[in-house]
């Protein structure tokens, strides 16, 4: 099969041909169909995660958000067969642990992510899915292969976000940060009724944020951030996401909340940070300020998002970009590396 192959850290990948996977007696093989590319698959790229486990043991074939169909399964397999249309959430989950038997799969004692840590990923004409029973999810008959590439991490992540911060209707979500997983939090907290502040630098993003439901916007680079939240808010955000994962992000959405407030933590930390960030802990104590951190989307809950897809109330395909090839992914990540994708750039050509 065709794959892009990570061969040194910030070099360029190299398509090649390498051999076909095979299932176990409880695996499945998909034929990919659709691939996000992801800041994630970025960060690995960059050498980044190390310091939590998630770096890349080379040579390394990224990718961690698809749509496909199943082409192969294992014996033991019972709940999927050949032809049936399928994604998996990123992070995988043994089935077998207390996390995984308490339906927090995305906590899995022995979790992965495809494309680290010696795991194959999507860029590649077919995938492994280990423990098929646990891990795949069936497409409904009108969500497309793009659209669940488009959920497969960032989209999932952002839905999880506003659960995780109990997002109710009429209250104020501020989002740092108008990337993937930014706009798919301001779409899916639009949809439930919420009212939604998009922070970012970059004015053609903050455009994109109010298409995809915000209702104000603030960019950070003009203009004093927690200020001016709490002037259009009239007192603070009930909910601040931070989607980025920089000191910058963390601090101004932690002191845009009200007293009460819930601030989620969903974007991983950089090489500047290295997972460590500082936070106002008094001001967080005396205003009793809740910190949640927000991992992926657990198994259990994706039948209530892909319901909201097919119902059409969530939209991820409009947060696509553009479609590309597998020798395209070197300019999406340059691009990425300049901060210059606007959406989800998703592989479809392989």
């Amino acid at each position: 099969m065709r794959a892009a192959v990570v061969k040194d850290a910030n070099k360029p990948l190299v398509v090649e041909e390498i051999a076909d996977p095979s299932p176990g007696p409880d695996d499945a093989v998909l034929r990919v169909e659709a691939s996000g590319i992801c800041r994630s698959d970025w960060h690995g790229w960059q050498g980044d995660w190390k310091w939590i486990g998630l770096g890349l043991e080379l040579p390394a074939i990224l990718g961690h958000e698809f749509g496909g169909e199943v082409v192969a399964v294992g014996e033991n397999v019972r709940n999927f067969r050949e032809g049936d249309r399928v994604t998996a959430p990123f992070h995988h989950g043994c089935g077998r642990c207390e996390f995984c038997l308490a339906g927090r799969p995305n906590l899995c004692a022995e979790v992965f992510v495809y494309g680290f840590a010696g795991v194959k990923g999507s860029y590649a004409e077919y995938l492994l899915i280990t423990e098929a029973d646990t891990n795949l999810i069936q497409l409904p008959e009108n969500v497309a292969a793009t659209s669940a590439a488009a959920l497969g991490c960032r989209f999932m992540t952002g839905f999880h976000a506003i659960g995780r911060g109990r997002v109710a209707p009429g209250e104020w979500v501020a989002v740092q940060g108008a990337g993937g997983v930014g706009l798919s939090a301001i779409q899916t907290a639009a949809a439930v009724g919420a009212q939604v502040i998009a922070v970012d630098i970059e004015e053609d993003k903050l455009e994109k944020a109010r298409e995809a439901g915000a209702t104000a916007a603030v960019n950070s680079q003009s203009e004093d951030v927690p200020q001016a939240i709490q002037e259009i808010t009239k007192g603070g955000a009930h909910v601040g996401i931070d989607a980025l994962g920089i000191q910058a992000t963390i601090s101004n959405s932690i002191n845009s909340l009200r007293k009460g407030g819930r601030h989620v933590q969903v974007g991983l930390t950089g090489a500047e940070e290295q997972g460590i960030a500082q936070v106002p802990i008094d001001a967080i104590t005396a205003a009793e300020i809740e910190i949640l951190g927000s991992f992926g989307n657990p198994q259990p809950n994706y039948p209530g998002l892909l319901a909201l897809v097919s119902q059409g109330r969530l939209d991820p395909e409009s947060l696509i970009e553009r479609e590309v090839g597998l020798g395209d992914i070197n300019e999406v990540f340059d691009n990425m590396s300049e901060f210059k994708t606007k959406g989800f750039n998703i592989i479809t050509t392989f």
